[in-house]
């Protein structure tokens, strides 16, 4: 059976594994590293205002409720309803990734700044109030309401993060890119937005990937992975790998993300040189229809072609593209592409085989 996956509002993909999320008895005991504090808003607000409390601002633009859900919000603290726990991440800078409970925490900022005024017409004392016109004693009631957090320890591996995260998120439910962009939130996240929205990638990826659910970012992210991450360092678990990628761009200087931009850019030209509208698609000759998308075909072609100059590729490019074909009459090649795409084994296979037929064409890259 093949490797398909598609999420609401995707173009249907291939050889893109989905994610496993494993069972709570595959991690130790000691890896589950979960603490509670109680905070009041006040403090949290404060927090957050300090930048310890990290709220990803495209989530709040994004996933923000609306005014009538926020306005209900405010009125069950101020009726002193117990809210539902929160859970936030701790990353290794020490910083609070909010993973569950951003349209609370959002709420809260935006009624206690004055963004917000009350939408409660059965609340007569209520109804079109700000947070500044209410009785100081309404104002310490919101202030002084305690939050009860769960903390996800910075220790946890990024397997088990995302699984708790999906697991315990009660809002919108999350891609898993959108909870790596809002977990490792910072010069990663904001490298893949950037690039997500180049006219070349789109031109060159067909509009494919929606923004929507961040596949667009994801496949940019496995990109960044395979071309900055030694090949033995992937070991089978695409969560793990992807994220090591996000840390690792999080912490890098601005000119070694500019030099990833640039080689990005450059397979990018390369790859819709060589293969137009058939770039990242199976295929066996040019004339045939679309088929879709494949993303162990992105990964081999992105990051082989970012290798060679554009010149060089322009010349040859029909040479690559009858090697192409060459490759995709190999039952192992096929395999590779479409089974078990996360496998090592087949991970390899795809990225030696197509490496050699590049070195074939253009020779060694480093020569």
């Amino acid at each position: 059976m093949e490797n398909i996956v598609s999420h609401p509002g995707d173009e249907e993909i291939e050889g893109l594994a989905a994610a496993e999320v494993a069972s709570w008895g595959e991690y130790p005991i000691d890896t589950v590293l979960i603490r509670n504090e109680n905070r009041t808003v006040h403090d949290v607000l404060r927090r957050i205002e300090k930048g310890s409390f990290v709220m990803d601002p495209e989530f709040q633009r994004d996933f923000i409720w609306p005014d009538e859900k926020q306005s209900k919000l405010i009125e069950s603290v101020l009726m002193r309803i117990p809210l539902p726990v929160f859970y936030l991440a701790e990353n290794p800078e020490g910083q609070m990734i909010v993973v569950d409970g951003l349209q609370r925490l959002s709420t809260f900022q935006r009624f206690v700044n004055g963004d917000l005024k009350l939408k409660l017409p059965d609340q007569p004392e209520l109804d079109r109030k700000r947070f500044q016109d209410l009785s100081p004693k309404l104002q310490n009631r919101i202030d002084d309401c305690n939050l009860i957090l769960y903390v996800i320890d910075a220790k946890v591996p990024a397997q088990a993060l995302l699984d708790i995260f999906e697991r315990v998120n009660s809002g919108v439910p999350l891609t898993r890119q959108q909870m790596r962009n809002c977990l490792f939130t910072g010069n990663a996240t904001r490298f893949l937005r950037t690039e997500a929205k180049e006219p070349l990638f789109l031109e060159v990826t067909g509009g494919s990937l929606k923004s929507e659910t961040m596949r667009d970012r994801e496949l940019i992210n496995r990109f960044c992975a395979f071309q900055i991450l030694p090949a033995e360092s992937y070991k089978g678990d695409m969560d793990q790998f992807l994220a090591q990628a996000l840390r690792v761009m999080n912490k890098a200087p601005d000119s070694q993300l500019a030099h990833l931009a640039a080689q990005f850019r450059t397979s990018m030209r390369n790859n819709l040189t060589v293969f137009g509208k058939h770039a990242f698609r199976k295929h066996v000759q040019r004339e045939q229809p679309r088929s879709v998308f494949n993303a162990s075909l992105w990964d081999v072609m992105t990051t082989g072609l970012s290798l060679y100059p554009e010149h060089r590729v322009e010349a040859l490019a029909d040479r690559v593209h009858e090697g192409f074909f060459e490759l995709m009459k190999d039952p192992a090649f096929d395999e590779a592409i479409t089974l078990g795409t996360n496998q090592v084994n087949r991970v390899e296979k795809r990225f030696k085989m197509f490496a050699a037929m590049l070195r074939e064409v253009f020779g060694d890259p480093t020569n």
